[in-house]
């Protein structure tokens, strides 16, 4: 059943139509004024005044007693405070000559540094994705090689980076590569 195009329901004989004849909504003719409910509202408009006229004027009466019940104290003699503090004792630590002249020493081991990291982005068949990687790669502003390789199983092109002197290197272009959506990077040793 369509509601929104439903129509009105037939009106009974004998009724006014709503177009002849009939006074608009809102105030009916003859209707009081709630005379009761002004009253109250002025009632309690006229207490919540009250209240707070009490309220600001007890708020002055206790400040105005305590004023005159406290007395007011003599003046009183002041005291010097120079005359009451004590001398100054003298520095018994020396630690801070001893710290600025003192020289601590460490035992740093070195690193073991390893052999130099490769790091391969991607290995092709065709030399055109190899490319279109590389460039991916250039864009990040990192620098790649393409390398040919003949296998066992045909030849290949592979996306290289590096040298890296340490894996840490490595891993930070590795990074810069992820924010530019070039995945599965390796990182190995470099074999020459």
């Amino acid at each position: 059943m369509d509601y929104a195009n439903r129509g009105r329901p037939p009106q009974k004989k004998g009724k006014r139509s709503a177009s002849k004849g009939r006074k608009p909504a809102g105030k009916k003719a003859g209707t009081p004024v709630p005379w009761g409910m002004i009253i109250v509202a002025v009632l309690v408009v006229a207490g919540f005044v009250w209240f707070l006229a009490t309220i600001s004027g007890k708020s002055e009466e206790p400040a105005a007693i305590t004023e005159q019940a406290v007395p007011v104290p003599a003046e009183q003699p002041q005291v010097q405070a120079e005359s009451s503090l004590p001398d100054k004792p003298d520095e018994r630590w020396q630690y801070i000559e001893e710290l600025e002249n003192h020289e601590v020493q460490v035992d740093v081991p070195e690193r073991e540094i390893g052999p130099p990291k490769l790091m391969q982005c991607g290995s092709f068949r065709q030399l055109d994705d190899a490319n279109t990687l590389k460039a991916r790669i250039a864009m990040a502003g990192l620098e790649s090689q393409v390398r040919e390789s003949n296998g066992s199983n045909g030849r290949w092109y592979r996306v290289i980076l590096g040298p890296y002197e340490t894996k840490r290197d490595a891993e930070r272009d590795r990074h810069k590569l992820q924010r530019v959506q070039v995945f599965n990077c390796q990182i190995w040793n470099w074999n020459l």
